[in-house]
C-alpha cells in the first residue's frame, strides 16, 4: 500500500537493483524516495480543458448532491466564489475550485446541496492546469529468465498457468502511480485505448498521461500480468490485459479523494472486471464521519465505487503497512499528510478509503511461508483475504520502470497477487458478477490458522484477524483442486506462425519411463488474432499424430489458451515431442508463446 501517512517509518522504495530487497511500500512516496522526473510542460494545444486558470491558495473540494440536482449545484459552485474542475454527474459528484476560505461553509447552506469536503490541506498545485507528462523511460534489455518465484508457488499460480493463464478479454485496471506501458514483461499485456491519468480529478487521456511518476504501479503491474514471455517475471494472470488509470499526482505522488472518484467512474466506464488500489487516500489516514470534510471524502468514493461495482467492476485494495488492527482504532498521528500532522484520536467509525468501503476486497500480507508480514495491518472482520507481501530480505519480485526489475515488500504487494487471481476467477467464469467473484476468492482461499504467539490473532482457522478467509489460491480459480503429480516439462521458446505455414516446437522428455499416461496434460499458450485459422496437434516420439484441435473457420476470437488431456498410452514417454500448429488462412499470423507436458 503506497503511503506517506503509516504508522512504521518507511524504508526508501526500491528503484532499480534486480536483487536488492526494498522497502515497505506505504501511500504517497516516503520523503527519501526520489520520483522520476516529468517531462517538459505540453504545449497549449496539447493540455487538457480547464474550468479556470490556476491562482495561488486554490483548493479542492467535492461537492455531492443528488445526480439529479448536479446542475444546480454547478450553478451554485460559480456563484459562490468556485469553478468545475469535473463533475461525474452520474454519481453527483463534482470536484470544485475556490480560492475563498469560506467557499465550502457558504456552499453547505445551499438548498440541494447534501455535502461539501476539502479533500486536501495544500493548495492544489498550478500543474492540475496544463499537466506535464510523466517521462517515458528508455528501455533496457533483460537476459532475465523466467523462473518459478516464492511468492507465485506459495498461491499455486505457477500450477495454473499449465490450466489457464487468464483470458484476454478481462481487463485489470490499476490504480497507482502509473505504469511504464513500454516495459518488455508489459507492453504485451497493455492496454493504451482504457488508459488515462486521473491525476488532479479529471480524466487525462494523452498519450502517455498514464506513466509511472514512481515505480510503484509498474511493480505491482508485473504481479497482476506481466507476459509469459520466457523474460524476467510472470504475473499471476499472464494472459489478461492490464490498463494503467494514474491516479497519484507528481512530485507529491499522493492520492486524493478526486483522484479515485475519477478512477473508480473510468474503471465501471471501461468495462475492468477487477481494479487494484494499492494506497489509502490521501492526506487522511482514517476518514472521519464526523469531520464535515471527511464525511464528504468519504462520501464522494463510496458512490464512485459503488458506480463501478454496478458496471461490473470488483475492487482490491491492500490493507496498509502500519502493523495496526483496523478493528480497534484509537489514534491516527499521520494525518494531513499533505501539511503538518498531528495525533487525533479515532473510533472505528474513521476509516481507511478504499480498503474499508463496502464491497471492496481488503488484502493482508503474509510473508514467505504462512506467516503474517510483519507491516501489515489486520483486524477481525475487516481483512478478507491474505497474499504474499514479502518481508525483510524476502520480497516480491516484479517489473520496474525502464525494463528493470527489482522487490519491494508491503500490502501493496499483496493486493496485487489477489487481484490476478480475481482476474482468473473472471476468466474462468465469464458471467460472474463482482459479488460472485469475491465470493469465490474467499471460498477458495486456503486457510491460515493463527499463530499460538500472537494474541492479536483472534477469530477461527477458517476466518481470524490476520488473514480474513486465508491465502488465496490461483490453482483453484481456475479449475484445479489437485498439483499435477506427474514430471513437467516446458518451452517457452517463440515460434512464429505464419500464414498458410506448418510449425512445430519440440520439448525432450527424459527420466519418465514406460509409455504416456492416459490422462497427459498438454498446455498451450498462442498468441493468434484469428483462431479459426489453426489446427493443433501433438507429435508423439514416434510419431504418432494426436490432434488437440481444430477450431472452427468462423472462430474469431484471438489466442488459445487451454490444456489438453490426451491419451497417449499407446506412445512411448522419453524422447522428443512436439506441438504442431497449422495455419490455414492468409491475412492472421501469431506465436507459439509456450507449450507444456505433465505426465
Amino acid at each position: 500500500m503506497l503511503a506517506a501517512a503509516s504508522l512504521v517509518t518507511p524504508a526508501t522504495l526500491a528503484t532499480a537493483a534486480p536483487a536488492a530487497p526494498v522497502a515497505l511500500a506505504t501511500s504517497a512516496v516516503p520523503d527519501s524516495a526520489t520520483p522520476a522526473a516529468p517531462a517538459a510542460a505540453p504545449s497549449a494545444a496539447t493540455a487538457p480543458q480547464v474550468a479556470a486558470g490556476w491562482a495561488a491558495g486554490t483548493r479542492a473540494y467535492l461537492v455531492i448532491s443528488a445526480p439529479a440536482d448536479v446542475a444546480a449545484a454547478k450553478t451554485a459552485v460559480a456563484a459562490n466564489g468556485g469553478t468545475v474542475f469535473a463533475s461525474y454527474d452520474a454519481i453527483g459528484v463534482i470536484v470544485a475550485h475556490s480560492t475563498s476560505g469560506t467557499f465550502a461553509a457558504t456552499l453547505r447552506g445551499v438548498a440541494g446541496i447534501q455535502q461539501v469536503g476539502a479533500t486536501r490541506t495544500s493548495d492544489v498545485p498550478a500543474d492540475a492546469y496544463s499537466p506535464a507528462l510523466p517521462a517515458n523511460p528508455a528501455q533496457s534489455a533483460t537476459t532475465l529468465t523466467e523462473t518459478n518465484r516464492w511468492d507465485m508457488t506459495q498461491i499455486k499460480a505457477d500450477q495454473a498457468w499449465a490450466v489457464s493463464t487468464g483470458s484476454p478479454t478481462v481487463k485489470v485496471g490499476v490504480l497507482d502511480t502509473g505504469v511504464d506501458d513500454q516495459h518488455q514483461d508489459l507492453a504485451p499485456n497493455f492496454d493504451a485505448a482504457d488508459s488515462a491519468s486521473c491525476a488532479y480529478g479529471k480524466a487525462d487521456t494523452r498519450t502517455g498521461a498514464w506513466r509511472d511518476v514512481d515505480t510503484h504501479g509498474t511493480h505491482v503491474a508485473g504481479t497482476i500480468a506481466a507476459a509469459k514471455n520466457g523474460k524476467g517475471v510472470i504475473g499471476v494472470a499472464p494472459g489478461v490485459k492490464i490498463a494503467s488509470v494514474r491516479i497519484a499526482e507528481p512530485t507529491s505522488t499522493l492520492f486524493f479523494a478526486e483522484n479515485t472518484v475519477c478512477g473508480f467512474v473510468w474503471a465501471g466506464d471501461h468495462g475492468f472486471k477487477v481494479t487494484n488500489n494499492s494506497y489509502y487516500t490521501d492526506p487522511w489516514q482514517f476518514n472521519c464521519p464526523d469531520n464535515l470534510d471527511q464525511a464528504a471524502i468519504i462520501e464522494g468514493v463510496k458512490r464512485a465505487q459503488e458506480y463501478a461495482e454496478g458496471k461490473g467492476s470488483l475492487q482490491v485494495a491492500a490493507a496498509g503497512n502500519s502493523n495496526y488492527d483496523l478493528a480497534n482504532k484509537t489514534t491516527d498521528s499521520d494525518s494531513p499528510n499533505d501539511s503538518t500532522k498531528v495525533t487525533r484520536t479515532i473510533t472505528n467509525a474513521c476509516i481507511d478509503i478504499p480498503t474499508e468501503l463496502p464491497g471492496v476486497v481488503t488484502v493482508a500480507a503474509m510473508a514467505s511461508g504462512t506467516g503474517k508480514a510483519s507491516y501489515s495491518n489486520f483486524g477481525r472482520g475487516v481483512i478478507d483475504v491474505a497474499a504474499p507481501g514479502g518481508d525483510g530480505a524476502t520480497g516480491v519480485y516484479s517489473t520496474l520502470p525502464g525494463g528493470k526489475y527489482g522487490s519491494k515488500n508491503g500490502t501493496s504487494m499483496a493486493s496485487p497477487h489477489v487481484t490476478g487471481v480475481a482476474a482468473l476467477i473472471a476468466s474462468a467464469n465469464p458471467t460472474f458478477t463482482p459479488a460472485d467473484i469475491r465470493a469465490k476468492l474467499a471460498t477458495q482461499a486456503n486457510d491460515v490458522a493463527c499463530p499460538a504467539s500472537d494474541s492479536r490473532c483472534t477469530g477461527t482457522t477458517a476466518n481470524n484477524a490476520f488473514f480474513g478467509e486465508g491465502q488465496v489460491d490461483a490453482l483453484k480459480a481456475v479449475g484445479g483442486s489437485t498439483p499435477p503429480t506427474g514430471k513437467y516439462f516446458e518451452n517457452t521458446a517463440d515460434v512464429a506462425i505464419g500464414d498458410n505455414t506448418t510449425v512445430e516446437s519440440p520439448i525432450t522428455v527424459t527420466g519418465v519411463g514406460g509409455n504416456a499416461p492416459a490422462t497427459l496434460k498438454v498446455g498451450v499458450d498462442i498468441k493468434h488474432t484469428y483462431r479459426g485459422d489453426l489446427v493443433i496437434s501433438l507429435v508423439a516420439p514416434n510419431g504418432t499424430v494426436y490432434l488437440l484441435e481444430d477450431f472452427a473457420d468462423s472462430d474469431s476470437a484471438d489466442n488459445v489458451a487451454k490444456t489438453y488431456t490426451v491419451n497417449a498410452s499407446a506412445s512411448a514417454a522419453d524422447g522428443t515431442w512436439k506441438l504442431r500448429v497449422k495455419d490455414g488462412a492468409a491475412g492472421d499470423v501469431g506465436t507459439i508463446d509456450a507449450w507444456n507436458l505433465t505426465f
